[in-house]
């Protein structure tokens, strides 16, 4: 069942709210020895909850609109009880968390019910969805597959149908990845446009949070209900609720949609070319817009992040080292020896880029662009040839959604059901217009063009 139909039936009384959090700790209990989509299952905590808000329906009290929806939260978010692992070995020394992340109580607030926490890439420095402490999250649709990073757990859930909803983080594109490659729907909201408190950090200037969800109302009901100012994190927006689920059915055809040209029509495997071209038939669009220095802004957005997560990891690194995934540690490292001067440059070439894409959204609404550049690798796989270069593919899986979150941009990641496997396309609007972008998904997936397909890996 979809969140909404869950929401529905509880409020309604066809279906109790503890009868909807079984029946997904059941799912998690047959499934999840298969994806390792979590690390803790919160079954009491999740019972409790589904209990009272069975008592308030008893009761004829009022109860959001997620009321009895099971989902699951990236372990970087705080657990009240939970230590806050970020995929890492090191964490797990810290105490458990005493309040629950704000998103979590938004969530809650609206009804719905957390059931656990989720595997993912540590540090959150990963787009793969391997953890060497943890093990990898498996794909839903082929568990010899990655299921993408670093919200690799959160993508595995949604994707494998454990939970309706899951939250997870996009720094460089960890909520797009997954999305891809697990044929799910994401929302990479504008940057400060959700609230980070209480979550573990990455690159403080690039982080997003954001849901998973198997269909466009899901997700835009979760973003709904987490919307809203946090004088808790210091980058959440001033601006007031702005809801999107009202919006979804409006028309699209006023909206001025393009294809990102250039740089995104590069390094792509012919099924990430046919699905940008089916979404864009659907859409009517044949116009290509030019986004200029895509490939400088990736870089530099590389620069920014190593950096900052290095300065951020710098203790952890002289003290235990080798408790650190080595392929995360050299790069933190690695980091930490970038001379300032590229820094500076890197956040001066960021604020033209974002002047850049100013310009692109007074005559255009909405840009459309591949999530990844194939469907999903095979779990271990080092390299793969994009454009007749053999590449690593840790590295750059990520590398058309980097150049967008680079400026802190909406995306909405939508799943179009290639055979044998999903691959995602970005919708992407201006800022604060994640609205539009919700749409545009919503238009899609009305048209049959995307949708989230039953795992078959199960």
């Amino acid at each position: 069942m979809s969140a909404a139909d869950i929401a529905k039936a509880v409020a309604g009384g066809k279906m109790s709210a503890l009868a909807a959090t079984e029946a997904a700790l059941a799912r998690i209990k047959q499934h999840d020895t298969i994806l390792n989509s979590f690390t803790d299952v919160t079954a009491d905590r999740a019972r409790a909850k589904a209990r009272a808000i069975d008592a308030d329906i008893a009761a004829g009290k009022a109860v959001g609109p997620l009321a009895g929806v099971p989902f699951a939260v990236k372990n970087l978010f705080d657990v009240a009880g939970l230590s806050t692992r970020a995929g890492s070995k090191i964490n797990r020394d810290l105490a458990p968390a005493k309040r629950d992340a704000t998103l979590i109580e938004r969530m809650e607030a609206a009804g719905a019910v957390l059931v656990g926490a989720l595997n993912m890439g540590e540090y959150a420095y990963d787009f793969t969805g391997e953890n060497v402490h943890d093990g990898p999250s498996r794909n839903p649709h082929d568990t010899t597959r990655m299921s993408g990073g670093s919200s690799g757990g959160s993508g595995s859930a949604v994707g494998g149908a454990l939970v309706p909803i899951a939250l997870g983080s996009d720094t460089n594109g960890s909520i797009r990845v997954p999305s891809s490659f697990c044929g799910i729907f994401g929302l990479k909201p504008t940057y400060g446009r959700l609230s980070r408190a209480r979550s573990f950090p990455f690159v403080a200037s690039f982080d997003h949070l954001g849901p998973f969800a198997r269909s466009v109302t899901d997700l835009a009901l979760a973003y709904d209900a987490m919307q809203g100012p946090d004088a808790d994190d210091a980058a959440c927006t001033t601006r007031g609720l702005e809801p999107t689920v009202p919006l979804l059915a409006n028309p699209v055809s006023d909206l001025r949609i393009a294809i990102a040209g250039g740089y995104f029509q590069k390094n792509v495997f012919p099924e990430a070319v046919e699905a940008v071209s089916r979404v864009a038939k659907a859409l009517g669009t044949t116009q290509i817009v030019d986004v200029p220095e895509a490939a400088r802004a990736r870089a530099a957005a590389y620069v920014i992040s190593t950096t900052e997560g290095a300065s951020l990891h710098l203790d952890r690194l002289r003290r235990r080292p080798n408790d650190f995934d080595p392929a995360v540690r050299d790069r933190l490292i690695a980091g930490a020896m970038v001379p300032a001067p590229l820094v500076d440059r890197a956040q001066k070439f960021r604020r033209w880029y974002r002047a850049q894409f100013s310009e692109i959204f007074k005559s255009v609404d909405v840009l459309l662009a591949p999530a990844t550049p194939c469907t999903a690798p095979k779990l271990g796989q080092v390299n793969f040839n994009l454009d007749d270069v053999e590449l690593p593919v840790r590295a750059n899986i990520g590398i058309h959604t980097q150049p967008i979150s680079f400026i802190g941009l909406p995306v909405v990641a939508v799943p179009v059901p290639l055979e044998p496997l999903p691959i995602g396309v970005q919708i992407i609007a201006a800022p604060w217009r994640e609205d539009i972008a919700l749409r545009v998904a919503h238009a899609l997936e009305r048209m049959g063009v995307v949708s989230a397909p039953s795992p078959r890996g199960l």
